[in-house]
């Protein structure tokens, strides 16, 4: 999604002319990028999502998504290579950042690797996020979201349970709970729970 018609319809004639690839719909703000997801009958596998954006940004947004559609994969595209935009949209839920100045096969590569549950960064960032990465905590790479899942799986909590607690649907918890598990590079429930109780926040 862009604010900017222009940008939109150039993107989707490249990523139409890819064969292995589908438009289901494009947007020019939130609200609307948000009623496309929540149509159950056409959900996109993947939002490609401008970072600057009048009203709610990119980032906001990304954050938004994560939360309510966490199934649905978020890769950002934006004209600012800040490792500062990089590290927050990472932190809002987004598997991939990319350039718009990058050239097109770069950018269906991208969507190619975020697609497979890869990440995917410009070249040029790749090394600055490599470094940042070093510096974080594991707790510093989640999402406001995941650590809220994460703090009630330490209070012994079903997926049904956190979901009845935060209106989620069990399905989003479960999609979340495997984020996890991801990010924090642990391999079964048993561990994702161990570390929950050690990590604990409250």
């Amino acid at each position: 999604m862009d604010d900017h018609p222009l940008v939109r319809d150039g993107l989707r004639a490249r990523l139409d002319s890819v064969p292995h690839l589908r438009v289901t719909g494009e947007a020019g703000n939130a609200a609307e990028a948000l009623a496309l997801a929540a149509d159950e009958a056409n959900p996109p596998d993947l939002v490609l999502m401008d970072v600057g954006m009048a009203g709610m940004s990119g980032i906001q947004l990304a954050a938004r998504f994560h939360e309510r559609f966490p199934g649905i994969r978020v890769l950002m595209l934006s004209m600012h290579d800040n490792i500062e935009y990089v590290t927050q949209a990472v932190r809002a839920g987004a598997s991939g950042y990319v350039l718009k100045d990058s050239p097109s096969t770069e950018i269906i590569q991208a969507i190619d690797a975020v697609l497979a549950g890869k990440t995917f960064f410009s070249a040029g960032i790749a090394a600055r996020m490599i470094q940042a990465r070093s510096m974080q905590t594991p707790l510093e790479r989640l999402t406001p979201r995941e650590l809220e899942i994460l703090d009630a799986l330490a209070e012994g909590l079903s997926s049904k349970q956190i979901a009845q607690q935060h209106g989620l649907s069990v399905r989003t918890v479960e999609t979340h709970r495997l984020n996890l598990k991801r990010k924090l590079d642990i391999d079964g429930q048993a561990e994702l729970i161990k570390f929950a109780v050690e990590h604990r926040r409250t």
